[in-house]
């Protein structure tokens, strides 16, 4: 964390932030993590996305902000978003910031995070699910099955620019591959992937003896075997991971400090 994040924290008393999953749109697919913060709230900023349903279900005493995001009719602008976001944290001291589906699947949850730890201002996402499970579910919809394909690749329809565009640094998440992470890691490097992409090893993911190690892609198939065993793990691979390892810096600022 920068001299001038820790002297912002100082000087402003800011509240705390959750970004929260509302879920594909039937208010009983929201997560009892998700009830709960919402029930506590002091103010939230919701997007178009979010039902009728869900926001009879927000306590009355919350101030409510409809921010409007939806493909082609923004009410708001997302840098406009994140500025409330930091304005309503320092007016609050718990804030969340209701997203459809999940926070940090096309949902800006990224982007929102990154403003607000400029602040030094304290950010736990609650995820939600996202539109493609809660909504192939729905349809009855395998979206991986045993015998019909092994792999799910989720894309974005409309870019920063209005148009479609393949995805040229697509994100790659395994599961149960750690014991073949060597396998893994040397097709990744024949496909083309650089040595130094990041990736993150997820053991126990969401509970409370989570552990998170950051790495590049040639340290995966260590990394994996010193935690062979210890609890179902997740590899990430690909830019986004070096987000984890940025957390982890901030926590071991915030608690030096």
């Amino acid at each position: 964390m920068s001299e001038r994040t820790l002297s912002l924290k100082k000087e402003r008393n800011y509240g705390k932030v959750w970004l929260v999953g509302g879920g594909p749109g039937d208010p009983e697919l929201l997560t009892l993590k998700a009830m709960r913060v919402l029930n506590e709230a002091d103010i939230v900023l919701y997007d178009s996305l979010i039902s009728e349903e869900i926001l009879a279900m927000l306590p009355r005493k919350c101030t409510r902000i409809h921010v409007g995001k939806r493909c082609g009719a923004h009410k708001m602008t997302q840098v406009d978003i994140q500025k409330l976001l930091v304005t309503s944290a320092s007016k609050y001291q718990r804030v969340v910031r209701l997203k459809g589906g999940d926070p940090f699947i096309f949902g800006r949850g990224g982007e929102e995070l990154e403003y607000l730890q400029k602040f030094g201002i304290d950010v736990e996402i609650i995820p939600g699910i996202t539109a493609a499970g809660g909504c192939a579910a729905a349809a009855r919809i395998p979206l991986t099955h045993r015998h019909y394909g092994n792999a799910l690749m989720l894309d974005s329809g409309h870019s920063q620019f209005g148009e479609y565009e393949p995805s040229q640094n697509p994100t790659r998440v395994f599961y149960m591959g750690v014991k073949q992470a060597g396998m893994i890691t040397a097709r990744l490097l024949g496909d083309g992937l650089h040595e130094s992409t990041p990736v993150a090893l997820i053991i126990n993911g969401t509970l409370p003896d989570q552990e998170v190690l950051t790495g590049v892609l040639m340290d995966l198939p260590n990394m994996a075997q010193r935690h062979t065993g210890s609890g179902p793990a997740l590899m990430i691979v690909g830019e986004v991971a070096k987000f984890a390892s940025r957390n982890q810096v901030q926590a071991h600022s915030e608690a030096v400090a």
